[in-house]
């Protein structure tokens, strides 16, 4: 097997004052890094703010012997973000990894939820990864190498009543994701996704204490740890809770082509089974498969 080593690579991971960012950070530390532990310290629903969470977090690293210097940036605020990674560099010359796991909650069910709590959750979570990733890819793109880790969701991926927000932002980072890796590839910078199952204080008091005992934080660690590594595998969703570990993909069916006749909306709606079906389907290698997929179809119809 391959060993999983980060000596001599720096990362920056973003709300790793508390819950799994913390672990985030502490298991890249414990195999090498040296590790930005950025934090506002605020509430789960972004309010309030300290210092003391990051510098904590800090102090254990540095108890264990590592490398860690602490961030209060808040990700909403690219200025700050700059001076973040300005820090970084300052301190150790490059920025190899960036972990974005910054998010606040602000659930309600989309009838009584607040535009403005729509807006402030898609601008941590979305906005926040954006800045902080904009921050750094100049550095990996003069470095040849950088791994970067988008935080999606199940929310995301799936839905969950009273989250249109948060599932919104967390879709969001999954395309950001499918981008920034076509883009990356010839700079030797690879992007990914991690969707966690996690008992943090964002799920506190929303399952029974059996499941929470057994969705420990711990279990996530190590996806991250492979989506960060240099043997990292790139445009890969990866799921993982209570040490198990799945691939998300976003698919397209095979598809059946109807042709464009004034009966065509009718013919549709009632071939959308065989439309949906995931029979033959793939997933593809960029937004431009889809239309090829389609053109197929049609010139193969016209043979």
């Amino acid at each position: 097997m391959s060993e999983i080593d980060f000596s001599g690579r720096v990362a920056i991971v973003t709300g790793a004052g508390g819950g799994l960012g913390r672990l985030h950070a502490l298991g890249l530390a414990q195999r090498g890094a040296k590790v930005v532990v950025n934090d506002l310290g605020g509430a789960v629903d972004g309010s309030g703010g300290s210092a003391s969470a990051a510098q904590r977090v800090v102090d254990e690293i540095r108890a264990a012997g590592g490398e860690a210097i602490a961030n209060g940036a808040s990700v909403t605020d690219f200025e700050a973000v700059q001076a973040m990674v300005a820090q970084a560099m300052d301190t150790w010359g490059r920025v190899d990894v960036l972990v974005n796991n910054a998010g606040i909650l602000r659930d309600k069910t989309f009838a009584k939820m607040d535009l403005a709590d729509f807006r402030l959750v898609l601008d941590v979570h979305l906005m926040g990864a954006v800045h902080c990733t904009k921050a750094v890819w100049p550095h990996m793109i003069a470095a040849k190498y950088g791994r970067i880790v988008m935080t999606t969701s199940s929310t995301g991926l799936y839905g969950n009543f009273g989250q249109s927000n948060y599932g919104a932002a967390k879709l969001a980072l999954a395309g950001l994701m499918q981008t920034l890796a076509l883009e990356g590839a010839k700079h030797g910078i690879r992007v990914n996704g991690l969707a966690p199952t996690a008992a943090t204080r964002m799920t506190e008091g929303l399952l029974p204490q059996e499941v929470m005992d057994l969705i420990k934080p711990e279990a996530v660690v190590p996806a991250m740890l492979v989506l960060a590594s240099e043997q990292a595998p790139t445009r890969t969703i990866l799921c993982a809770g209570a040490g198990t570990y799945e691939a998300a993909h976003i698919t397209l069916s095979h598809g059946v082509h109807l042709g464009l006749t004034p009966d065509t909306p009718e013919r549709l709606l009632a071939a959308l089974d065989q439309v949906t079906a995931l029979e033959g389907a793939s997933v593809p290698g960029s937004g431009g498969d889809q239309g090829r997929n389609e053109v197929e179809l049609a010139l193969a119809a016209r043979r």
